[in-house]
């Protein structure tokens, strides 16, 4: 613990000017983090400059992440004198902001009167620093900002306030999150009192007021009610919304590669899957609910069949993955095939019935050119005319998702698979995850969708597994 007759205590005085002292994570779950905290003084340890320098060798994704964090500082400090840097250099914005915050490194020296922690670990070393900075700077609020909990413990324990980064954090609970459906008890016309319905090629259009229930609702969220009525939101107006009518029996008939839905969940999923209008599908849901079924025989479907697309690529992220693939013996595909395990797998599902299920595997793979790619290889490329299945999504940053999202060219779709009980990234939750930031930013997206599945439809162990263990 730091101690000292110098050490101030957490103060809680919000109007003091405040520094935020940035860790190597938050750099590594967002290289831009440096611009995101508005007129205030941003500071960064020199120990946190020597972490990204080790970190910053290699074609995994944290090493392309402090690379880009380490060329935004040089982007700021440019050629600034040590004296300059010292007192903090500005932060322009985009926006325009007459408090424009600073930028400074620090390299503390620590006086006589103070005890520091041992130095032999990095995060001692930063909150030396930090120590050092509220004894320069009493009249200031010190602040670290860091994702390690852990560190935020041994911060609270040494007198230092501490946060986690929310910048990136679209919603302060996941319960918030768009589902991608509404459901109504009753009849969902029991709550309206007046709509328009017209036909237009071949489908019933609802023009409804944007009133009651229907006031918070985006493009492509589905309405239900337990009387069997299905429709999805087509367009939004400033006081009314379109629903395009679903029947309920054609939508579980819905057939991709011999799959049928299960449930109006999956029906739903299967919908925005097969629409070609539809660029981003993002399906949530618990382990076994039919993410990966769904979205690879949609896939199949509109590669094989009705030739929407002219490839599909799968990746996936998974721990270790980064570290370990360039150990694997063979080419890329190779490489990735034992990550990619669950693409298989429900591939030998589609044809569990057929007379010679590894005859009908080895014909969709010799006819599909479907491609498994690593997420270190995706940078900087740009597919065309493709679908691209992003599985374990809820273990990338936002940063990383963005990454990977914008490699979309014309013509293509992207899904995203996740299960935000199941996060193995460290400094990660379910309300930072990337799945979350895509899911909460593209609600409003008029060519974008989601579906939250109900149900582990697996088996009765997986159900069971899933609710009590």
């Amino acid at each position: 613990m730091l101690m000292g007759e110098t050490q101030l205590a957490i103060t809680s005085n919000t109007n003091l000017p405040i520094r935020y002292v940035l860790d190597t994570n938050v750099l590594v779950h967002d290289p831009t983090a440096l611009l995101n905290f508005e007129e205030h003084h941003v500071v960064i340890p020199m120990t946190v400059l020597e972490e990204l320098d080790k970190l910053k060798n290699g074609r995994n994704t944290t090493a392309a992440d402090c690379r880009q964090a380490i060329r935004e500082l040089d982007k700021l400090l440019g050629g600034a004198l040590p004296d300059d840097i010292e007192q903090g250099i500005p932060i322009p914005r985009a926006s325009l902001n007459d408090k424009l915050g600073r930028l400074s490194v620090l390299m503390a020296k620590a006086p006589d009167n103070l005890t520091l922690l041992p130095t032999h670990l990095n995060d001692n070393k930063i909150l030396n620093d930090i120590n050092l900075l509220k004894h320069d700077h009493p009249d200031q609020r010190v602040v670290l900002v860091t994702k390690d909990i852990n560190l935020r413990l041994k911060a609270r324990g040494c007198g230092i306030e501490s946060e986690d980064y929310h910048s990136d954090q679209s919603v302060k609970d996941i319960e918030q999150l768009n589902k991608g459906f509404l459901e109504f008890e009753g009849s969902f016309w029991d709550s309206i009192d007046e709509v328009e319905t017209r036909q237009k090629m071949g489908h019933t259009l609802h023009t409804l007021a944007k009133i009651g229930p229907l006031q918070d609702v985006y493009f492509n969220q589905f309405i239900l009610d337990e009387t069997g009525f299905v429709a999805r939101v087509l367009d939004i107006q400033a006081d009314e919304i379109t629903l395009l009518h679903l029947d309920h029996h054609q939508l579980m008939e819905t057939e991709a590669w011999g799959l049928k839905p299960q449930d109006i969940y999956q029906a739903c999923a299967l919908n925005l899957l097969l629409d070609p209008d539809v660029h981003l599908v993002n399906l949530t849901g618990s382990a076994g609910s039919g993410k990966t079924i769904l979205a690879l025989a949609a896939a199949i479907e509109m590669t094989m069949a009705t030739k929407m697309f002219r490839r599909i690529i799968a990746t996936r992220s998974t721990q270790g993955l980064d570290e370990d693939i360039g150990f694997l013996p063979g080419t890329e595909a190779e490489k990735m095939e034992p990550w990619l395990g669950a693409i298989t797998d429900n591939l030998e599902a589609l044809h569990c019935d057929d007379e010679d299920c590894s005859g009908s595997v080895d014909y969709v793979l010799n006819k599909v050119p479907l491609h498994f790619k690593s997420l270190n290889y995706i940078r900087g490329r740009s597919f065309q005319q493709s679908l691209i299945i992003i599985d374990e999504c809820q273990n990338l940053t936002p940063h990383q998702i963005k990454t990977i999202v914008t490699r979309a060219g014309s013509g293509s779709k992207v899904i995203c698979l996740g299960n935000l009980a199941q996060i193995d990234t460290p400094y990660l939750n379910a309300t930072s995850s990337g799945l979350t930031y895509l899911t909460e930013r593209f609600k409003s997206f008029e060519y974008g969708g989601n579906i939250q599945l109900q149900g582990v439809p697996r088996s009765a162990l997986a159900e069971f597994a899933e609710a009590n263990l």
